[in-house]
């Protein structure tokens, strides 16, 4: 491991961030010896099957920063904004490592992705250069013993909560201000997000 600071990347679209995603950083943060969790924001997920509910990018990417104030050893990292599209985490990660050379860099997602892995881009090289570390989601059950060398699945608590689900619910009026962190439904609700 390098000497400099172990810096989890959860990426994703965010589109809200919700609870569950500060909940899991932090846990992972705190007990999975990360020194920092830092949010990735993806504009376009290229296996993203709905592009069209995804809201702008600065509007997420605002909600990313109300969120990760709740909690120290939180960030948003907005670098896939500046890259082309659409964005493939090798690339991400590989610029996040240029860029900042003193830091060993995780890749952390959860046992859904883990399922598809072999369908990302280069996910070889992302297994060899940036030990993921794979967390459990609720109706994906991860096979340990057949995790490969230099990836490490996590006893992360579950939280059965969607952005799927958030969208719906808001844009069918009901008040979710308990599912999301502090400051993000006010934004949501004063810029008139997720509307029908």
């Amino acid at each position: 491991m390098k000497a400099g600071r172990h810096i989890g990347v959860l990426g994703g679209s965010f589109n809200p961030v919700h609870i569950g995603h500060v909940l899991l950083a932090d846990y992972l943060r705190q007990f999975h010896g990360f020194d920092e969790v830092w949010f990735m924001l993806s504009p376009l997920n290229p296996l993203k099957s709905n592009p069209e509910e995804l809201i702008e990018d600065h509007h997420r990417l605002e909600m990313l920063r109300i969120a990760a104030e709740s909690a120290s050893g939180l960030a948003v990292c907005d670098i896939e904004l500046s890259m082309p599209r659409p964005s493939y985490t090798i690339n991400s990660l590989s610029e996040l490592a240029r860029i900042v050379p003193d830091a060993e860099f995780s890749l952390i997602i959860g046992s859904d992705n883990w399922n598809i892995f072999h369908n990302w881009k280069d996910y070889r090289k992302i297994i060899e250069r940036f030990s993921p570390i794979v967390y459990p989601r609720p109706g994906y059950p991860l096979d340990r013993g057949t995790l490969p060398a230099n990836v490490t699945a996590a006893d992360a608590p579950t939280f059965d909560i969607s952005s799927t689900f958030l969208r719906r619910a808001i844009a069918d009026g009901h008040d979710m201000r308990l599912y999301l962190p502090a400051g993000v439904w006010d934004y949501i609700t004063g810029h008139k997000l997720y509307l029908k």
